[in-house]
This record gives C-alpha cells, sequence and structure tokens, in this order.
C-alpha cells in the first residue's frame, strides 16, 4: 500500500539503554555543577544539562538547580521508575576561562562529540588549573585599586599606598583561606587591614609628614570596597530572579548581603579603634573625580585587574576592557544629563551588557563574564564609605539617618547595576539571535 505523502516521515531514535543513560545523566549534572560553581547562572545551567542529555537521546529531562544543588531526573516511560542524580555544589570560585571551555564542550556534545571524548574533554577541563599563578591574582587585586584610584584622581604616592594595602589585604585573605577561614570573616580582616593602612595615612598627615599631607586617605578604604565587592555575583542575582530561579537568586543574594556585612564590620571596627587612638579618616563631602582621561584609565584598568582576578583569557580581557570604557560612556552621559547616579549607572550597566552578549557570543567568550568585570568600576565604594563613616562619626539621630541615607543611595546604586546589566542581557538575547539567523541565512545561500 502506498503511503500518503502529507504524512510526516519516522523519524529515527536513539536507543538509548539504562546505562549509556546514567553515563549521559552524570556527564550532565557535573558539567553544570562545575558551571555554576564557575559563574553561570541558573538558566544556563538548566540549558547545558538539558542540551548534553538530549544530544544523546536523553529526554524529557527535569532538571532543578538551587543554590547549593543540582537534581536531574530522566523517565524514559511512565512505567518505568525514573533515574534521578543530585550534585551538591561547593562554594562559588568564579573562572571564567573554565567557564568559557566548558561551554565550548557543550557546543561540541551538540555538534555530534562522542560520548567517551565528551567524558574526557570535561574531565581534561575540570582538572585544569586556574589560568593564573596567585602572585598574579595578588598583583591584579592590588591593580584594582590603583584604577580606583586613578579614577578619582589620586596622587601617585596615595595609589601606591592603596596598592600595597590591597595586596596585603588579598595576602592575608588567601592565608585565612588555606586555613579554611569563612570567607565572612575573610573579608572583615581584609576590611580591617585596608582602614588600618588609612588611618595610618591620615595620622602620618596629621603629624606634619609633608609627603602625606593634604592626601585624601578615605580613597584607600573606598577602592578596596570596590575590590571586596568585586567578586559578588550581582548580576547572576538578579539574573536567575528575572529567569525564575527564586532559591538560587536568594541563596546569591543572602552570599552578598553577608560579605558585604563583613566589608562593613572590618571598616566600622579599623575606624573605631583608629579613633580610640585620637586619629580619624576625614572623608570629602562631594563625590571627588579625576580628569575624563583618568576616568576613561582608571575604569579600563579597573575592568581588566578585575577580569584576570577571575582567571580570563586574553580575549575576554581585551574585551572587558573596551566594555568597561562603554560602562563609563554611558555613566558620564547620565550623570551630564542630570539622571542621578542610580539611573546613570543603570544606563552604564544596561549599555554595557546588551554590547558585552552580541560581542562575546561572536568571539565565544561568556557575557555574563565580561559584563561583571565591566562594571566594576560602577561599584559605589565611595559612597559605602562615607556612609560607614558618617554613622562611626554621628553623635546625634540627625547622624545616624544621614549615614543611613547615604548606605542606601549606595544600595540604590548597587540594585541598578543589577537591573541594568540583567535587562541589557535580556533586551540583547533576542538581537543575538535574529542575527545569527541572517548570518546562517546568508551562509546558506553562497
Amino acid at each position: 500500500m502506498r503511503a500518503d505523502p502529507e504524512l510526516p516521515h519516522t523519524e529515527m531514535l536513539m536507543v538509548v539503554d539504562r546505562s549509556m543513560a546514567l553515563r549521559v545523566l552524570d556527564l550532565a549534572v557535573r558539567v553544570a555543577e562545575a558551571m555554576l560553581t564557575v559563574g553561570a547562572s541558573a538558566n544556563d545551567v538548566t540549558l547545558a544539562c538539558t542540551r548534553i542529555a538530549a544530544a544523546y537521546g536523553v529526554r524529557p529531562l527535569h532538571v532543578d538547580v538551587t543554590y547549593n544543588s543540582i537534581t536531574i531526573s530522566w523517565q524514559r516511560t511512565v512505567d518505568r521508575e525514573p533515574t534521578t542524580l543530585l550534585r551538591v555544589v561547593r562554594a562559588p570560585a568564579p573562572d571564567h576561562a573554565k567557564l568559557q571551555r566548558l561551554q565550548a564542550i557543550v557546543v561540541d556534545i551538540e555538534a555530534g562529540l562522542d560520548l567517551d571524548a565528551a567524558i574526557a574533554a570535561f574531565d581534561a577541563a575540570r582538572r585544569r588549573a586556574f589560568t593564573y599563578r596567585p602572585p598574579v591574582v595578588v598583583a591584579a587585586q592590588g591593580v584594582v585599586t590603583v584604577g580606583v584610584c586613578i579614577f578619582m584622581g589620586a596622587s601617585w604616592l596615595l595609589t601606591v599606598v592603596a596598592f600595597v594595602a590591597a595586596v596585603l589585604a588579598a595576602i592575608t585573605q588567601r592565608g585565612l583561606a588555606r586555613m579554611r577561614i569563612p570567607f565572612f570573616f575573610s573579608q572583615v580582616l581584609g576590611a580591617l587591614v585596608v582602614t588600618a593602612a588609612a588611618a595610618a595615612t591620615a595620622a602620618a598627615g596629621e603629624l606634619g609628614l609633608e609627603p602625606f599631607v593634604d592626601m585624601r586617605p578615605s580613597l584607600i578604604v573606598a577602592a578596596a570596597i570596590v575590590l571586596m565587592l568585586s567578586g559578588m555575583s550581582v548580576v547572576a542575582a538578579a539574573q536567575d530572579a528575572i529567569d525564575g530561579f527564586s532559591l538560587t537568586a536568594q541563596g546569591r543574594v543572602m552570599e552578598i548581603a553577608l560579605l558585604t556585612v563583613g566589608v562593613a564590620a572590618g571598616v566600622l571596627g579599623g575606624l573605631h579603634l583608629a579613633s580610640m587612638a585620637g586619629f580619624s579618616v576625614p572623608v570629602a563631602t562631594a563625590f571627588p573625580l579625576g580628569s575624563v582621561g583618568q576616568q576613561v584609565v582608571g575604569s579600563v584598568l579597573i575592568a581588566v585587574a578585575v577580569a584576570t582576578v577571575f582567571g580570563s583569557s586574553l580575549r575576554t580581557i581585551l574585551l572587558s576592557a573596551a566594555l568597561g570604557a562603554l560602562a563609563w560612556a554611558g555613566w558620564s552621559a547620565g550623570i551630564a544629563l542630570g539622571l542621578g547616579p542610580p539611573v546613570s549607572s543603570a544606563i552604564g550597566a544596561l549599555v554595557t551588557s546588551f554590547a558585552g552578549i552580541l560581542v562575546a557570543h561572536r568571539l565565544h567568550v561568556p557575557s555574563i563574564a565580561v559584563t561583571t568585570a565591566a562594571i566594576v568600576p560602577l561599584v559605589p565604594g565611595y559612597a559605602v564609605f562615607s556612609g560607614l563613616l558618617a554613622l562611626v562619626d554621628a553623635d546625634s539621630t540627625a547622624g545616624l539617618v544621614a549615614g543611613v541615607v547615604q548606605l542606601a543611595g549606595a544600595a540604590a546604586i548597587g540594585l541598578a547595576l543589577a537591573a541594568g546589566a540583567s535587562l541589557g542581557l535580556l533586551l540583547g538575547a533576542p538581537v543575538r539571535d535574529t542575527v545569527e539567523s541572517v548570518v546562517r541565512g546568508r551562509a546558506r545561500l553562497r
């Protein structure tokens, strides 16, 4: 009997037995766990799981991602027990070069990579060491504070002091990490070290030592706050909340809040000890900035240093530098239009993330990696410090209220950065997909 030409053809289905399904599921959940650990969003992790499983015929797959665990489940038919795997996620440690390699493995799997080869490629990527040695990372952390000082027009001597203080704080934190001390206490002690350096600089100025007279030691603490808040996953938290991963977003927000409190505790403790010793760290009422050239150089330097701290490849570092300048341009445009710091910061993050998701896809680098590094120059380190200092120096209810208001303003800037970056990623994704479809269509016509 002749077949009806209008009926769809029967597709060949991949035969997957339980043994192979377990191997596929194990690979998918391990890749997902590695991606979440090195900084990927929950949505990217979920998509990676489903794409790996579907490439080998294991579908439909149910994926549940929380902040500290990943669960995947596959049920071949309704009359069989489901196969479920659970993976606990350890503490996050951003490594954007490893994230780039993991994303490349997922793409290769969809392109037809054999399962054994995929497992071998993942094991090689998982065992690969961090891109840079610890001295390079510590130096890069110090360069972040150098960029902040240049952005704010600090003198060369103050910039050197800030660099040394940041390096000492970074060494202290790495030592505590080797002792397995919780990172909250590392934030406290790191901030305490930097505040002590600022207090010592202020004391030297008060004693009349010429190089330190008329300095702005508050910039040392402000630069260190930018450094210590740079590794927080504000963009990923906002993106998880928008994508509907509430538990993961809550976990990231709790971590951000806890580490911010640690920085605040260290700064407040250092300021209190300095006041007990008879020294004070003065802070300017106006937000100090350098020239336009200094602001651009500072923004680029911060983005490059943060990308290095996150273990990014050279291509990602260069892209982060360009996007750091773009973030400053968007922020400056908002300030020039009188939109205020929060809205201006949101504009800078918006244009940066929008451009980042378009360019990063073409260059095969993680978009969240370049976006996170590029918006760090907009982190309100000086606003946080001035608010904390106002709380310490407050001798009345009005003073306490003023400090709380300044901290609320800094929090508003942080939320604006997260919202702007997430909105840019949301708006850029369909544009990226449209451009890619047009490129593929033209390639087929040739």
